[in-house]
Formats: structure tokens, sequence, C-alpha cells
């Protein structure tokens, strides 16, 4: 049986060596609005947020993934996919703001970016 709730909402909690500082990368990458803002834990979502945000939590004790995947090595756990209007154009913003290209590339239509604490995360142009 599902969940049963009342309220429709989603999140996504990442953690981070500094929880403030990946917000604001995610909050210049993305033009969301910052909620909540302490030094432990950061929330961001669109300005007209209905149930779903991205938040941030302090670890110290967090380690760096490393992409693509190495035997021994932290993975990720899970990446964000976002989709934009014009794939080239989103890399050189992403990397204006932060983010690194990822050296290995496993499809042409997408791109894996890493965010400033080493998340992976994927930008793809919709091509229907």
């Amino acid at each position: 049986m599902p969940l049963r709730t009342t309220k429709h909402w989603f999140g996504v909690v990442l953690d981070a060596p500094d929880a403030s500082a990946l917000a604001h990368f995610y909050e210049r990458l993305l033009g969301w609005t910052l909620f909540e803002d302490t030094p432990n834990w950061a929330t961001l979502a669109p300005s007209d947020a209905h149930g779903y945000n991205l938040s941030f939590q302090t670890e110290p004790n967090y380690v760096r993934p490393v992409w693509p995947s190495e035997p021994g090595r932290p993975i990720m756990m899970l990446h964000l996919d976002l989709e934009v209007d014009d794939l080239d154009i989103a890399v050189a913003y992403a990397v204006e703001v932060g983010a690194v290209l990822a050296g290995f590339q496993p499809q042409d239509d997408v791109r894996v970016m890493l965010d400033p604490a080493g998340h992976p995360f994927c930008l793809y142009q919709d091509r229907d």
C-alpha cells in the first residue's frame, strides 16, 4: 500500500561539507528562491513552488563521490536530471556559476556536470 498523506510534497536533500555554499550554487544555477539558509541546512524552491524543493544538509564527514565510479571509492547515490533549452549554453552557464564538466561523458546528447561538492548532475535537451 502506498504511503497515505493529505499533502503533496517532494524534496531531495543533498549532503555537503557546507550546506549554505552548495545551496547558493544551486540558487544561481536554477534561479530558484532560497527559503532557508543556515550553516547546517538550506532549502530552495521555485518561487511559485507547490510542494517540491531542493535542500542541503551539512555533513562533517562528507566524502566527495567519484564519477565515473571506481571500485573502493565513494560513488554517487543519486543525480539530478535538468532539462534545458540549449545544451551548449546551459553547460557554459553551469561552468560560469561553479560547476565542472565531468571528464567522462557517456552520451552525446547529455552533459554530466559536477557541482562544487562533487555531486554529478545531468543537463539534457529534449529532442521531441
